[in-house]
C-alpha cells in the first residue's frame, strides 16, 4: 500500500467513525493534500517532523472539521498564519463554493502552498506572502471576508487586532487553540467587547482516538459586528 492510499484509508475511518459524509472525490483530494505536504515537509518546514506520522488525524482531520462549525451563508474567508496551507485547503476542499485567502509571512511556506493549490486544482484560493497587519495587505482586503480562521497562531487579542480591520460589518472568527483560554478570552474581550454578538467554546473531540478531547483542543467561534 503507496502512502497516499494509507492516508486515504484513515481519513475514510475518521469521517466514518464521526458519522461524517464527504464525497470520494473530496477525501481523495484530502489524502493527495497530505502526501504532497509530507514529501515538502522534507524540505520546508510546514508542520513538525516529529508529528508527520500523524498528519491525517492532527493537521488534515481537524481542519476538515472546523467546516462542521461553519455559520451558514459565510462565502469568504481568511486564513491567518497558513503555514502548510491549515486550515485553509482542507476548508476549500470541503466547502468549494467558499473563497478564501490563505495568508503568511514566510515566503517559503507560501510557495510550498502555491504549490499544493495548482496540484490540487483548487480555483477557490489564493496564498498571499504577507503580513495581514500591513498597509497593503490592509489596503487591499479592507472589509473583505466573512469569516476569518486561525489554528493557534497568536493569541486572541493580537487575533482581533489583525481581523478588525478587515472583516465584513457581520463576521465570525474561528479559532483553534489550547491552553488557557479563560485567560486568553478576558483579555481580549476587555479591548473587543463592543464588537463581540455573540461567543461559544465546542470540545474538539473525535472518535476513536480523542473522544475524551485528551488533547484539549478547542474551537472558538465568535461572531462579530463593526
Amino acid at each position: 500500500m503507496d502512502q497516499q492510499e494509507q492516508y486515504l484509508r484513515e481519513l475514510k475511518m475518521l469521517f466514518w467513525e464521526n458519522s461524517l459524509n464527504p464525497d470520494e472525490y473530496q477525501i481523495e483530494r484530502l489524502a493527495h493534500f497530505a502526501s504532497l505536504v509530507t514529501e515538502k515537509n522534507e524540505s520546508v518546514n510546514l508542520i513538525s517532523r516529529r508529528d508527520i506520522t500523524k498528519i491525517v488525524e492532527n493537521h488534515i482531520f481537524i481542519s476538515s472539521l472546523i467546516s462542521e462549525y461553519l455559520p451558514e451563508k459565510v462565502n469568504k474567508f481568511l486564513d491567518i498564519g497558513t503555514g502548510g496551507g491549515f486550515p485553509g485547503i482542507p476548508l476549500a476542499i470541503m466547502r468549494p463554493l467558499m473563497r478564501g485567502v490563505l495568508a503568511d509571512s514566510t515566503a517559503k511556506k507560501i510557495e510550498a502552498v502555491q504549490g499544493f493549490i495548482k496540484h490540487l486544482r483548487l480555483s477557490n484560493v489564493v496564498a498571499e506572502n504577507n503580513r495581514v497587519e500591513s498597509p497593503e495587505f490592509k489596503e487591499k482586503h479592507k472589509d473583505s471576508f466573512d469569516l476569518i480562521v486561525s489554528r493557534a497562531t497568536v493569541p486572541l487579542i493580537i487575533l482581533f487586532r489583525y481581523s478588525i480591520p478587515l472583516i465584513k460589518d457581520k463576521a465570525f472568527i474561528i479559532a483553534v487553540k489550547g491552553g488557557d483560554l479563560d485567560s486568553e478570552f478576558q483579555t481580549a474581550e476587555m479591548k473587543y467587547k463592543a464588537y463581540i454578538k455573540k461567543s461559544t467554546v465546542f470540545e474538539l473531540s473525535y472518535k476513536p482516538n480523542n473522544v475524551r478531547n485528551q488533547k484539549g483542543k478547542k474551537l472558538i467561534l465568535l461572531e462579530l459586528t463593526k
